[in-house]
């Protein structure tokens, strides 16, 4: 039971320790966390004890400034102390230790404090005594862990470790989404590539797809025999101009790999830098950490990556998200894939921007500009797609627009995008066009004529209007 002195002054002390974290850390935005931790360690420290008004009082004086004072009830404390399943790491105390271990140390310290002020003066509860020794060997092994934030643990199959680890079962079956419904079978390889080769154009990256499918396969028959086999990096680089199909191949990636047994899941994240980076120091890397552990066993595919080191940034908080994902890609390689896309020459500049970057990344795709006929290609897919049909005029005059749209293409051609755009301009022409008529039948439900491409004539008369005159 606390100390009856101990009461009066508790919130100021919780003040004034809480505070000079906060002040390590820059921020107030862990006060929730902190507050939440110091909480489940009453919990913890209380069980197998009648609880009295004392405890009670206790526990609702711990509340940083600025934050919401706890209006727990005394029942409400009784059953969520016989209920509490154990102290766990929380992640914004893992970040902690990779960003600002000064805080992680002295967080960890006033835990310590806390727990013995809240305990049995004389230490004589044995239960308190041990939950304050195994509370402090978990916060201080990941403390002084290689891997802080957690990602080797994610790994299968998992391993315990002595007493910091007796919670790491439950939060490895929340993570994996132990009540979730049985996966599919993994699809048929064979049909896999067929869909590769059925995309338009981009020849090489098939190429170099089918020599990567081929490297793992092998790879994994070696192993089987137990030959060594060379390090092999499966993270890769997209580079190319927007349209070009990154994301559909690394979504087709993730299916591959899945079906040759190097993903579990075979999904693809798809996130930018608003994914990734937050305002404050160790939120970024936590809000990284979460997309992570979404993306686990399938493939993380962060499209313009190079926005995570802006020119003239300075300390920007992308490159704590950059130490993340690299942290990440060492600890869970057996369960993560990273791709990282974008324009070639940010590209360049944003593999440089870190010398871990270079190591990890194995594989570099170049994603083409779609030709003129490769453009139109994918118009008549989309019509195909989509139950439309131009009619001749209209299907001659689209071959020589897509061919002048890559001949004549800048910094802003966006490939795929542009024919998707035109092709959604010429539906739209389309219904507005029909909407005029009493009857129309099913064959002018599907056609699409030159006028449907290039627009109302409004639109032309416009046009001339600006000429200038002869």
């Amino acid at each position: 039971m606390p100390d009856a002195r101990i009461l009066e002054t508790l919130h100021g002390y919780y003040l004034v320790k809480t505070n000079a974290i906060y002040k390590l850390i820059g921020h107030t935005d862990f006060a929730p966390q902190v507050d939440r931790l110091m909480r489940d360690a009453c919990l913890g420290l209380w069980q197998g004890q009648t609880l009295t008004d004392d405890h009670l009082k206790a526990y609702n004086a711990l509340y940083s400034k600025g934050q919401k004072a706890p209006s727990t009830l005394y029942w409400e404390l009784v059953s969520a102390v016989s209920a509490f399943p154990g102290l766990t790491v929380p992640d914004f105390y893992r970040v902690l230790v990779l960003m600002r271990k000064d805080a992680a140390e002295e967080l960890l310290r006033f835990l310590r404090e806390l727990m013995r002020r809240l305990a049995d003066p004389d230490l004589g509860i044995p239960t308190e005594t041990a939950f304050i020794q195994e509370a402090g060997t978990l916060l201080s092994g990941v403390l002084h862990s290689d891997d802080p934030l957690g990602f080797t643990a994610l790994r299968s199959p998992a391993k315990k470790a002595g007493s910091s680890a007796a919670a790491a079962p439950k939060a490895k079956q929340a993570d994996a989404g132990e009540d979730a419904p049985p996966q599919e079978p993994p699809e048929d390889l064979d049909k896999l590539l067929e869909e590769l080769d059925s995309l338009i154009g981009l020849d090489q990256i098939k190429k170099d797809v089918r020599s990567l499918i081929n490297l793992i396969k092998v790879r994994k028959l070696r192993q089987a025999q137990e030959l060594k086999v060379p390090e092999l990096s499966l993270h890769m680089v997209f580079t190319g101009n927007p349209g070009t199909g990154k994301t559909t191949v690394a979504r087709l990636l993730a299916r591959l790999y899945r079906s040759i047994g190097v993903l579990e899941k075979g999904t693809l994240l798809e996130v930018d830098r608003a994914g990734l980076v937050a305002g404050y120091v160790g939120q970024t890397a936590l809000k990284t950490m979460e997309a992570v552990k979404k993306a686990r066993g399938g493939i993380l595919f962060v499209d313009e990556a190079y926005s995570l080191v802006p020119d003239g940034s300075g300390n920007d908080f992308g490159q704590e998200a950059i130490s993340t994902i690299l942290k990440a890609m060492e600890d869970m390689r057996e369960e993560l894939v990273v791709i990282v896309a974008g324009y070639p020459e940010p590209m360049e500049r944003f593999i440089a921007s870190n010398p871990g970057l270079e190591s990890r990344f194995g594989k570099y795709f170049q994603f083409e500009d779609y030709n003129g006929k490769e453009l139109m290609d994918i118009f008549r897919l989309q019509c195909r797609k989509n139950q439309y049909e131009p009619d001749k005029e209209a299907e001659e005059f689209c071959i020589g627009m897509f061919n002048e749209l890559y001949e004549t293409r800048d910094e802003n051609f966006g490939n795929a995008r542009d024919v998707r755009n035109i092709f959604e301009r010429a539906v739209a022409n389309q219904a507005n066009r029909l909407a005029a008529m009493e009857n129309p039948t099913k064959d002018d439900l599907m056609k699409l004529l030159k006028e449907d491409i290039v627009g109302p004539k409004e639109e032309d008369g416009a046009e001339e209007e600006t000429k200038p005159e002869e």
